[in-house]
């Protein structure tokens, strides 16, 4: 790219997408107050519809940052505190750990802290009361860490705090978003459901067989009763900048609104934790918000990954930038670093800081202190030490082994430093960061996807 304009975006987006395999994708940019759109590939190999700038994704947890806000608007209007404990607001709320159910606060829920076991991907149905009888089934769920020791990606959380805002609204998490939230955004090509992504073109999930070629998961959406995290709702990438452009208009929406005061605005930006991942996950988490530091400046954010779709935004508050990619599968992670990394550079003068890698020769470290099996929901890693390294296998489990089949994904390990391992799956140029760290208790926990795993044996 050597310029700004739409033709420039779509070149660049047809090239990139093209090299790493993505089958359909969606771009949307805000500068200056403008937003830029491009689109490129199909939204579904079988059918060759093509995708438009108008082809709605699944979001998937994107979503999360979309439920925060309908919280804070909550804490603005009185209703509730962070620090509230959720079972105050809801009565039927529990989890396996009694203990836990007593101190688990709204804060905790937002930032990732609360230690849940967050991957419980039940499917409850579909029908209004589907998010509150998912959360009574929390009452079988454990911990991964104590309340507030350190953060692991929760999707339960999420689906808690819907839960939260169902019961001060009055109104099913869908109908509290729609009215609250998407509306006076403007926010017109955003569904809460099947029946209404219908009413657009819609992009279908995509995995890659042996051969290589792209072929259709084998199941459009996850469950329902999920939605407050990220498992129903479909955007077109203007809708997400829009949403973008709220955060950077100090909570106003499209017509002047204020959809969330400028101080839940700027509380939803204060880093609340540390990522062990960082900088490839974000360096610290906020409220909803994953923050990202890049020498030195400022980045808002989130990812979504869903069957066979991934979505990424990023926002650069100093700059009044923000930047929406939405695909339907291929090597997706490789097609973030390099357009956004191209984007930014050329918008904000923002280098992107490089995903931890291995040097070349590789650290040295003795692999047998990390040998073991690492369990959480939905996936067990078990990693064993041979000849001076570091292999072993990450096996879905539970809901998402269900929907896509028995997955084991065979890994080598390769040692960054001491305490960070790298890993990538062939073809892929982007690497994996695996962190081991241990508590002040002495347990030991592996970091990977943002989850912390327990050591089990």
């Amino acid at each position: 790219m050597t310029g700004t304009s739409t033709g420039d975006l779509q070149v660049c987006l047809e090239e990139m997408s093209n090299r790493h395999r993505v089958p359909g994708a969606s771009l949307a940019v805000l500068c200056d107050d403008q937003i830029l759109t491009a689109a490129c590939g199909v939204v579904n190999v079988e059918t060759g519809v093509q995708t438009t700038t108008d082809t709605v994704f699944q979001i998937g947890s994107i979503t999360k940052v979309l439920t925060t806000t309908l919280v804070l608007q909550l804490v603005d209007e009185k209703r509730l505190e962070l620090d509230s404990k959720v079972a105050s607001v809801l009565s039927d709320f529990a989890l396996a750990d009694p203990q836990a159910s007593d101190e688990i606060t709204l804060r905790h829920l937002l930032n990732h802290t609360s230690g849940i076991d967050g991957d419980h991907f039940l499917d409850a149905g579909r029908n209004d009361d589907a998010v509150a009888t998912y959360v009574r089934t929390c009452r079988e769920v454990g911990l991964v860490h104590p309340v507030g020791a350190t953060m692991s990606y929760c999707n339960s959380g999420f689906v808690i705090a819907g839960r939260v805002v169902e019961e001060l609204t009055g109104l099913p998490w869908r109908e509290a978003l729609r009215t609250r939230l998407l509306e006076p955004v403007g926010m017109q090509h955003t569904t809460t459901s099947a029946e209404e992504a219908l009413r657009f073109r819609v992009a279908y999930g995509h995995e890659v067989d042996q051969s290589g070629r792209p072929t259709l998961v084998s199941q459009w959406q996850m469950p329902a009763s999920l939605a407050p995290a990220g498992t129903t709702l479909c955007a077109t990438a203007t809708d997400l900048v829009a949403f973008a452009k709220m955060h950077l208009d100090s909570g106003r929406g499209h017509d002047g609104t204020q959809v969330l005061s400028a101080s839940a605005v700027a509380a939803m930006q204060q880093p609340e934790v540390r990522v062990p991942e960082g900088p490839t996950f974000g360096s610290a988490w906020g409220l909803g918000w994953s923050l990202y530091d890049w020498g030195g400046r400022r980045l808002l954010g989130h990812d979504g990954s869903t069957l066979g779709q991934a979505s990424y935004l990023r926002v650069v508050p100093d700059a009044r930038v923000a930047v929406a990619l939405l695909t339907n599968g291929g090597h997706t992670d490789d097609l973030y670093r390099e357009l956004f990394g191209t984007l930014l550079r050329e918008l904000c003068g923002l280098a992107m800081p490089p995903a931890p890698e291995p040097s070349d020769p590789p650290a040295t470290v003795d692999p047998a202190p990390y040998a073991g099996t690492y369990e959480c929901n939905g996936r067990r890693i078990e990693l064993t030490a041979q000849d001076g390294r570091l292999a072993g296998r990450i096996i879905a489990t539970g809901a998402i082994a269900e929907a896509m089949g028995e997955l084991v994904e065979e890994v080598s390990l390769t040692p960054v430093n001491d305490s960070v391992f790298a890993t990538r799956p062939a073809g892929v140029a982007t690497w994996v960061p695996m962190v081991f760290f241990t508590l002040p208790d002495g347990s030991k926990y592996l970091h990977f996807g943002l989850r912390a795993m327990p050591k089990r044996g």
